[in-house]
């Protein structure tokens, strides 16, 4: 059994590449919240369930199983900011820990690339379900220092709750654990047509066909426009990407004026517990434009 209050911290591709702000506010947050974050050297890429899995299953795993080794000799439970690392994690994790004939067929493998045996140790957890069921929004909210009025777009994305026999997290088509978490943080998710649906990015659609991922995000824009959000939350940097590169390419060449805001979860959270708005990088950056959290926020008590 792994370690308590104390994280592994598996950040992915995307993260550090395009969005380092993400890791600052995870560990703002969770520090605040009294647990520890180690960062876990030499990780690789998770590898992402939509591409590589398609293509080579075992290698998908032996890649995953891997960075989940990595964790074990920490004795920590992975933290993932990201749905596709979590998809990809937490699903080899527990195939391999059910199914001994693949548990061995990885093990061989993981011989080459060094010390690596998968033990089946640790488990593998999203900021968000721990945030949601492990620490939960009435143990946050005293340590709020800020409170928004905003109203938000909640994109839960398709890897956070599905497989739902593997995740089990939350009712997966009708969950409520992000706006439970928004709540207490003072804003009011708004719902708007077909609002679990894909962004368009996910399942390899983005690389193999980016018309096509533009087709799926356009549709879901329409909707979340047509409901007048103050921003979109989501929890997958992505979807991130996804929300903040399709809006500007939506524009330009189908002249839309999308100019909706994208924040992650624990960018939101870490300013409502204190962290400053320009170290938890809410950049707007949509057409050269800034976008601040301070005209929506009231000082708590």
């Amino acid at each position: 059994m792994a370690r308590e209050k104390a994280f592994a911290s598996f950040l992915g591709c995307i993260a550090p590449n395009r969005y380092p702000q993400l890791e600052l506010a995870t560990n703002f947050v969770m520090k605040k919240l009294g647990y520890e974050i180690e960062d876990m050297e030499r990780a690789s890429c998770c590898p992402a369930p939509g591409v590589f899995r398609s293509f080579n299953k075992v290698d998908w795993m032996v890649a995953a199983a891997r960075n989940i080794c990595i964790a074990e000799k920490k004795d920590l439970d992975i933290l993932t900011i990201c749905n596709g690392c979590f998809g990809t994690l937490a699903d080899v994790n527990k195939h391999l820990k059910a199914d001994e004939t693949a548990r061995n067929l990885v093990n061989e493998r993981l011989k080459d690339l060094g010390d690596y045996e998968f033990k089946g140790t640790i488990d593998v957890r999203h900021v968000a379900e721990v945030l949601a069921f492990e620490v939960s929004p009435a143990a946050i909210a005293p340590l709020l220092t800020r409170k928004l009025k905003a109203r938000a777009a909640i994109h839960y994305g398709c890897h956070l709750l599905k497989p739902s026999a593997i995740k089990q997290l939350d009712n997966p088509e009708k969950p409520h654990m992000l706006e439970d978490l928004v709540a207490v943080l003072g804003v009011e998710s708004v719902d708007f047509k077909d609002k679990h649906t894909c962004c368009g990015a996910g399942g390899g659609l983005k690389s193999f066909s980016a018309p096509d991922s533009m087709v799926i995000l356009a549709e879901k824009m329409k909707n979340i426009s047509a409901v007048k959000p103050d921003f979109i939350l989501d929890t997958c940097p992505f979807c991130h990407l996804q929300f903040e590169t399709g809006q500007d390419y939506l524009n330009k060449n189908f002249n839309t004026g999308y100019d909706i805001p994208v924040i992650h979860l624990a960018q939101i959270m870490a300013y409502c517990m204190g962290l400053d708005e320009k170290l938890v990088g809410i950049q707007y950056q949509l057409m050269g434009k800034n976008y601040s959290l301070a005209s929506e926020a009231i000082v708590c008590d």
